[in-house]
């Protein structure tokens, strides 16, 4: 889907089809075919822009096989559906029955890394539409916390800072115009907006930037306008924006709200989650007799969404937030909510203003078949009509926005 901002630049929504795994290129094809054309039609739309995830065994078979390349693009023309921009953060495996950690190997201080985005980034360049030259990709935020010495540091800086001369290299031969995001997001070695700073400061290159997962941000409880005009004052560049929302929970020691976390505790991803944190000297949300925990603002967080509901890790005299996917559309029950708000807040910021500060958003609810039994779709129509649905409130905010939907 394309609008049109009021400075007259055209801004692409897709949505990403990590919701639907698939590992080989022939997966990738029925998922055109049984997923994207179906919401597309549900859409009304003789178009519709999808973030295409390549597993690695695709992406090699993709740029390995020009005739492969060739019958994917066809595919996507036949289908009404057009590619603008990739998931990279996933290497292999997201439709395993359990993902939890191993979504972060490997990291950007293995060369299977760079070579992965390279490969991701030659395919993008030929399925770029005919009057699209820039192109997006996001990937992880350097590493998983743990084990990131300075040494592994240092080759993850030199792996980024080859990518971005292959970047240039790709766009004189091919004219296409490529930017990667590192996706900050909680527990990594960039777990925030302001994390990404430094490192990407030293890298230094003007195609390496930031993608900002609205569902990662909420969830690190980062206000949206101080963690943006902090990259736009830093001149990080948001390469791209995933619009997702986390789950929220206003009073976690009600035995209640609990329990219904609980629900939300599953074993195939991993569900970090995070206590607002106090500044000095505000008062304890919820049982007004619990102690105050922390006497600074640091934020304090467990892994998982299990480990914060069996453990005492986390204060429950204050919000928590748990890095779950919730459906844009749909919010989960009270005593639950979303962080809708903040992906309101997010977007006014990006492209409500004078100038968009990115051009490509994509809806990303990989989830719905980790939500509560009750709530995840059934068959296949159910889970096109609530992608569609996400698709559709995206399509009213940015209308809201002043932007004008394109045919």
């Amino acid at each position: 889907m394309r609008f049109r901002h009021p400075d007259g630049s055209t801004i692409h929504l897709a949505y990403c089809t990590n919701v639907h795994p698939a590992e080989t290129l022939d997966g990738v094809l029925a998922q055109l075919r049984d997923h994207c054309e179906p919401v597309r039609k549900r859409l009304g739309r003789d178009r519709l822009g999808i973030g295409l995830w390549l597993a690695r065994d695709a992406a090699h078979t993709l740029v390995t096989d020009p005739s492969a390349l060739r019958g994917l693009r066809c595919a996507l023309d036949q289908r009404g559906l057009e590619v603008v921009t990739l998931n990279g953060f996933p290497y292999d495996g997201f439709g395993s029955g359990e993902v939890k950690y191993r979504v972060y190997k490997p990291d950007w201080a293995d060369s299977e890394r760079l070579e992965h985005t390279t490969a991701l980034a030659r395919v993008l360049a030929q399925l770029l539409p005919d009057d699209v030259t820039e192109g997006t990709i996001s990937t992880l935020p350097l590493a998983w916390r743990t084990a990131f010495d300075a040494d592994r540091a240092a080759a993850a800086h030199a792996a980024l800072t080859t990518l971005g001369h292959r970047l240039d290299a790709l766009a004189e031969l091919t004219g296409a115009s490529l930017r990667v995001g590192l996706e900050p997001e909680p527990g990594c070695t960039v777990e925030t907006t302001r994390d990404a700073i430094a490192p990407l400061t030293a890298v230094g290159h003007d195609r390496i930037g930031v993608c900002v997962d609205t569902c990662h941000l909420a969830t690190s409880f980062e206000d949206p306008h101080t963690a943006l005009d902090a990259l736009a004052t830093a001149g990080i560049p948001v390469v791209k924006s995933q619009l997702s929302a986390a789950l929220h929970a206003e009073h976690p020691h009600l035995p209640e709200v609990r329990t219904a976390l609980a629900a939300f505790a599953e074993p195939r991803f991993l569900h970090q989650t995070r206590a607002h944190p106090h500044e000095p000297g505000d008062p304890p949300a919820g049982r007004a007799s619990a102690p105050h925990t922390s006497a600074t603002a640091t934020l304090r967080g467990t892994d998982d969404l299990t480990e914060a509901l069996t453990t005492d890790a986390l204060p429950d005299t204050t919000p928590w937030r748990s890095h779950f996917h919730v459906p844009l559309h749909a919010a989960p029950a009270p005593p639950l909510t979303s962080t809708l708000p903040v992906l309101k807040d997010t977007l006014a910021h990006l492209v409500g203003g004078p100038h968009p500060r990115t051009r490509h958003l994509e809806v990303e609810t990989y989830t719905w078949q980790a939500l509560p039994p009750e709530l995840r779709p059934r068959a296949r129509p159910q889970l096109a009509d609530g992608i569609a649905a996400e698709l559709s409130l995206a399509r009213e905010l940015l209308t809201d926005l002043g932007l004008k939907e394109l045919p």
